[in-house]
């Protein structure tokens, strides 16, 4: 899984030409780290359709701001540089294939 940073976000994220999940985590987040494989086997086998990124809030806070991002995991979708869908909190694989669904 790609990370994107509070520079590159506009161009990796908002200008892409097809769906982008944005997984803002840290590295002190235990729901975070339980989530990130479960993105990263959702982004081998979706990978053609929907590009999985992941947004470190410690490291890049300007982003999570300007969307309003105040817990985590938060997972933003976005499509044609809006947000178009956010899940919160860590679920378990069959849970986040159902919120993608129509993105996949």
């Amino acid at each position: 899984m790609k990370a994107v940073t509070d520079a590159d976000f506009a161009s990796k994220v908002l200008a892409s030409d097809k769906p982008v999940l944005v997984d803002f985590w840290a590295e002190w987040c235990p729901p975070c780290r339980m989530v990130a494989p479960i993105l990263e086997e959702i982004s081998k086998e979706h990978g053609d359709k929907i590009e999985i990124v992941k947004l470190d809030i410690d490291h890049n806070p300007k982003v999570p701001q300007e969307y309003g991002v105040i817990q985590i995991p938060t997972m933003n979708i976005y499509r044609n540089g809006e947000v178009v869908k956010q899940i919160m909190g860590a679920k378990p694989k069959a849970a986040l294939l159902r919120e993608l669904a129509e993105f996949i």
